[in-house]
């Protein structure tokens, strides 16, 4: 990290850190706002005579020293230095620094004249001209710090005949008197987003929570069209902002308001998920609203308003994974399929189970593509439950509870394709070693089941306390905050490399040609022995879940999704074709159960 001084007339220091063998620049301190000119300015407005002014220290240290003598006064004289100066980081630091000592000193009896003021200065640093300075201020929560402060502020608005509103191209708020014999109260904001077009917003105070009211009180609103990308710099989950941020001031009675956003990003196939602002954790939270309505434009939420948590709402859209027709279209296919393919395996399997399992060896071959057709049947069940849950959002306990049986019967889906691995070893390696049924079946239970199990318990168990075992917006683990999903990834992708060096093992046993062979041939049926291994051994042994590290690497693109959503989707359905029915002996017994029916029924000729 280098750091650098600023060049006159500015103060302060820039930080620049090396990535690439290239400086890049990582925070900007540096500031144009004159302390000495800002103070006489203040000073001649009010007329107050400060003795021992000390001009070496910050701007909000040698302001406030004064403020705090005078906060019953307004402080517009001090508006003409602030916008006529440039917004860039280091003075969009020091007058979100200032904002917030204004709304902890002066926000007793704001009225309409401190709310102007104080608006006028916000809307300075928010125009959409300069949002991309705030990537480099300092201070990473500078913008959370300015949602509260306006919040604050604002709270403690006067209204005027029962009614207020003060309006900025980037900032506004608006203030009703509301009892419980009003009837339902909204406020409505359509605000300028930049240079191309406005963006609306609408909050709603629904009749039946007015009702809770002990006494008449008052109600604020405030709206941001522009906050929003300046609160997502910081989030680790990379979700974009798709519509404006709207607070609001309420009495404790009222618990749920509706909201409704206008999207950003106007497609059919981006999705929405409504949010709170949780101000504690400063970040946002998808459990304190959810989705009443969505269409292409604009989406209605209904979120919990909690003073001391949630007072700020708005919508995320994330961006990392592509959403198309095609994707949703192939995994509703699939998904079908496979559950169809998986049911007629077991059958399938039911039907000639006494006939393909009189030795040990295939005993045990047809015990674990069993197990595994289960467990992906009953897995793929739960993928379409959670999304029915998520969708509905019926409630947030059921989504945890399909959560951790979706995890369990995922991770029995790999540790039986695991075991399915090492008996094929087993049956390659260790030709002079026998094993029991018995014993095979302990063993095989404990991997196939016993592990998957203790991960699940022990993933839900450490997480799910603190809040952070579900992920944003699905019924499915945490990444972001407590990175559940390794308890899942870690173990799928051990077991995908083990497997991938059985079929490498496989291919090198197979692949030797017979004694006598001529040359020609020995290629051509060595590389038909080694092609039909390879295509039955993929899909049993889930190497197909490999290409998701391409997803990984590069989750914008489609066609890496295409080509993981064809694979996974269809497993079930390459279960049945390479498992089952290019099976030599099963279609043997398939073919005898049909004879000896055929002979039952008087069908033979």
């Amino acid at each position: 990290i280098c750091i650098q001084p600023c060049s006159p007339p500015f103060h302060g220091e820039t930080s620049f850190v090396c990535e690439d063998r290239k400086w890049q620049m990582l925070s900007d301190a540096c500031a144009s706002l004159d302390v000495q000119s800002l103070f006489q300015h203040w000073t001649s407005c009010l007329v107050v005579a400060v003795a021992s002014f000390s001009f070496c220290s910050s701007i909000v240290t040698n302001v406030f020293s004064s403020l705090q003598r005078i906060s019953g006064t307004d402080f517009s004289c001090i508006i003409p230095d602030i916008l006529s100066s440039p917004a860039i980081p280091g003075n969009i630091a020091d007058i979100v620094d200032l904002l917030n000592k204004i709304s902890l000193l002066l926000s007793e009896n704001v009225t309409r004249g401190k709310m102007q003021s104080y608006s006028r200065i916000a809307n300075h640093i928010l125009n959409s001209s300069i949002i991309s300075n705030w990537a480099f201020v300092k201070d990473r929560n500078a913008g959370s710090v300015l949602l509260d402060s306006v919040n604050l502020f604002a709270g403690k608005l006067l209204l005027r005949n029962g009614s207020e509103s003060i309006q900025e191209p980037f900032i506004a708020t608006k203030g009703y008197s509301i009892h419980k014999n009003t009837s339902g109260k909204s406020f409505d904001f359509s605000m300028e987003f930049n240079s191309t077009g406005n963006i609306t917003g609408h909050v709603v105070i629904p009749e039946e929570e007015l009702l809770r009211l002990p006494r008449a009180s008052k109600a604020i609103s405030v709206a941001f069209p522009t906050l929003g990308a300046v609160l997502e710099t910081n989030q680790p989950d990379p979700a974009s902002v798709n519509g404006m941020v709207l607070s609001v001031s309420l009495p404790e009675e009222l618990q749920n308001i509706l909201l409704t956003f206008e999207k950003l990003t106007k497609l059919e196939q981006v999705g929405a998920q409504c949010v709170g602002w949780h101000s504690a954790e400063r970040r946002w939270d998808p459990r304190a609203c959810e989705v009443r309505a969505h269409n292409v434009s604009t989406v209605v939420c209904v979120c919990a308003h909690r003073r001391r948590t949630y007072r700020s709402f708005s919508i995320l859209v994330s961006p990392a994974t592509p959403r198309s027709p095609v994707l949703d279209y192939i995994t509703r296919v699939g998904l079908g399929l496979s559950i169809v393919s998986l049911v007629l395996c077991l059958v399938v399997e039911a039907v000639v189970w006494h006939h393909v399992t009189k030795t040990e060896i295939t005993f045990m071959r047809h015990f674990c593509l069993v197990n595994i057709a289960a467990s992906l049947l009953v897995a793929d069940v739960l993928f379409v439950l959670a999304a029915i849950v998520h969708n509905t959002a019926l409630n947030y306990q059921l989504c945890v509870a399909t959560t951790f049986f979706l995890h369990f019967f995922y991770l029995a889906l790999f540790f039986w394709m695991f075991t399915l691995g090492l008996l094929i070893l087993y049956g390659l390696l260790l030709i002079f070693f026998k094993i029991t049924r018995s014993a095979f079946l302990a063993a095989a239970c404990c991997i196939g089941y016993g592990c998957p199990l203790v991960i699940s318990i022990l993933t839900v168990a450490i997480t799910e306390p603190k809040n952070g075992y579900l992920r944003s917006g699905a019924c499915w683990l945490n990444w972001y905050e407590t990175k559940a999903l390794l308890a899942f990834v870690v173990p799928a992708l051990s077991i995908i490399v083990v497997n991938l060096v059985v079929v490498v093992v496989v291919v090198v046993k197979t692949g030797r040609s017979s004694v006598g062979e001529g040359c020609k041939s020995q290629d051509l049926s060595s590389m038909i022995r080694v092609s039909k291994n390879v295509a039955l051994l993929t899909p049993l042994l889930g190497l197909t879940w490999g290409f998701g590290l391409a997803t990984i690497l590069d989750s914008r693109s489609l066609a890496f999704h295409v080509t993981f959503a064809l694979l996974n989707t269809f497993q079930g359905f390459f279960i049945l074709l390479f498992g089952t029915l290019l099976d030599r002996k099963t279609r043997e017994a398939l073919r005898m159960n049909c004879l000896s029916s055929r002979r039952k029924w008087g069908l033979e000729k």
